[in-house]
């Protein structure tokens, strides 16, 4: 299916170069990368085609790597009983120039809210959408929780966002506590926070 999706992009969106990306070691699912400047144009194709009838859009994520944001949409047609994972790549930018798409509200009305999360959460801008504006932390949020470099503010309108009478430290540690007493660290799935701490703890015993 990816080929006849891939070949058939090339041909009706002119730049668009649609790629497969091929599974790893038999991991994941396939999906197609597109120009970012291609995207709205491609999805407009994939919806309008009688072959194909993406008429349903379902997810609009981003994903940040060291040298790049990778916002995935993943589509499907209930009439051909099809699924598609399309992807562009943009760069990472910084918080003065986030990298722009245009939006794709004017394909599936469903793109509305999910291109605000990704904005959101990502820090990627949808050009052309009708209600640009974040829609889980307010308006005036500094940063975008999702990337890698964000650093949560210390104060928000004067309150402190995280004070350290709220964290529930033993629930924090619960997993990392769980290792030491069953003694066999691979019977315990542990969050990430756990495992960031037990590094931090062991650099220091090092020293």
């Amino acid at each position: 299916m990816h080929n006849q999706i891939a070949e058939f992009i090339n041909k009706n969106v002119n730049g668009a170069n649609a790629i497969i990306n091929e599974l790893v070691a038999g991991v994941g699912d396939k999906s197609i990368t597109v120009e970012s400047s291609k995207i709205l144009e491609t999805c407009s194709a994939l919806k309008s085609s009688q072959e194909f009838d993406f008429n349903v859009l379902q997810v609009v994520s981003g994903t940040d790597y060291a040298d790049r944001i990778e916002v995935s949409y993943i589509m499907a047609s209930f009439s051909k009983n099809l699924e598609l994972i399309l992807k562009v790549k943009l760069p990472r930018g910084d918080k003065h120039n986030l990298p722009k798409l245009n939006s794709v509200v004017s394909v599936w009305n469903a793109a509305n809210f999910l291109e605000r999360e990704t904005y959101d959460m990502i820090g990627v801008e949808f050009v052309g959408h009708p209600d640009f504006r974040r829609i889980l932390c307010p308006y005036d949020w500094e940063g975008h929780p999702l990337r890698k470099d964000y650093v949560v503010q210390e104060k928000y309108l004067d309150m402190v966002v995280n004070p350290p009478e709220k964290n529930n430290t033993y629930d924090q540690m619960f997993g990392r506590n769980l290792k030491l007493e069953i003694g066999d660290p691979k019977k315990v799935s542990a969050s990430w926070k756990e495992d960031v701490e037990e590094t931090a703890d062991e650099a220091k015993d090092g020293e």
